[in-house]
């Protein structure tokens, strides 16, 4: 396990409240920047980030905010559409998950029209949501009621999947639309075929609970979770347990997210998980498969979330009225 020896955020953004969410858009915006949400009690905020590492002319981080929307209660998960583009004509859509059991779908052009959809259905907390990412035309959430459903741009739902614990994490295959990952509390992984509706893979964490699953999108055989204090690794093509497995951090862990496709070329290895918040501070871990300690260290008082960049190998985490960009460095 990783003792104390962070280190301080590459960047750092200040924002006016407590940053409970935080999400890079997965897509690009058409532009330079990529898009990003942070959110919390009652807000959202869009804005645009570009990083030196792009733009020579940029000094650390340039942070352009695009809107502040009002949001009913606490935003407890964030999903970015596809659809959501700066260029040409602006659009800007996400989807949000609150304590109200419902989801809202937040659409705007950044100048008159901004339409809030609320869809109703999951009778419980709902813990993660994704955009089905070719075209953006479905959602996909899992809840503490044990249900994965997925839902049209109308709010109606057109699948119910039924699970056997609490639905922690959900990802949608990048090119097959029919294809949906959805991780359980108590510690299976299953792959859906959203056509039949039926299951036709799992993955066992032979441990409970698990807390957070992400399906590396670069390498669809990979999938990474966090359990109890460990994060674990399967090959999907090799066996349903683990192929590899690691304490991580010394009290539980919380988020894993895979590095998106970066233009180093060393993303389908690197992952990054956080600890459970602490008292004081949490713990963010950038780590690498072919190295046996992170590679990079880092902590954030009252850290929440974690996203990492379209392409660059950085990511981010939410505090006290902070945002905090660690670069990696290999």
């Amino acid at each position: 396990m990783q003792e104390d020896s962070s280190r301080s955020p590459s960047y750092t953004v200040t924002c006016e409240d407590y940053v409970h969410v935080v999400e890079f858009s997965p897509f690009t915006s058409g532009t330079s920047a990529s898009l990003l949400a942070y959110g919390g009690n009652q807000y959202v905020v869009v804005g645009t980030c570009l990083f030196q590492e792009e733009d020579m002319e940029v000094e650390g981080v340039e942070f352009n905010v695009l809107r502040a929307f009002h949001h009913e209660l606490r935003v407890d998960a964030l999903a970015w559409s596809p659809e959501s583009r700066l260029d040409r004509i602006p659009t800007i859509r996400f989807c949000t998950a609150a304590a109200d059991r419902k989801l809202r779908l937040l659409t705007s052009d950044l100048q008159d029209r901004h339409e809030v959809k609320v869809m109703e259905g999951h009778t419980s907390y709902i813990n993660h949501l994704v955009f089905e990412p070719t075209e953006g035309k479905q959602i996909a959430s899992v809840s503490d009621d044990h249900t994965c459903r997925v839902w049209d741009l109308d709010g109606n739902e057109s699948s119910t999947l039924r699970l056997r614990s609490p639905g922690i994490s959900v990802c949608w295959h990048p090119e097959e639309a029919f294809k949906l990952m959805v991780a359980e509390k108590k510690g299976t992984i299953r792959f859906y075929d959203l056509v039949t509706q039926q299951a036709i893979l799992s993955l066992d964490c032979d441990q409970a609970p698990l807390m957070s699953a992400d399906w590396c999108l670069t390498n669809t055989i990979k999938v990474g979770a966090v359990a109890g204090s460990d994060w674990l690794i399967w090959d999907i093509t090799r066996s349903s347990y683990p192929q590899e497995k690691r304490p991580a951090h010394r009290d539980k862990a919380r988020l894993f997210k895979w590095s998106k496709k970066n233009v180093l070329k060393i993303n389908e290895n690197l992952f990054a998980t956080t600890g459970c918040p602490g008292k004081i501070s949490s713990q963010l871990l950038i780590h690498h498969l072919g190295h046996p300690q992170p590679v990079t260290v880092g902590s954030a008082a009252v850290g929440s979330g974690l996203s990492w960049h379209r392409t660059l190998p950085l990511c981010v985490i939410g505090g006290d009225r902070k945002l905090c960009f660690w670069m990696t460095e290999m």
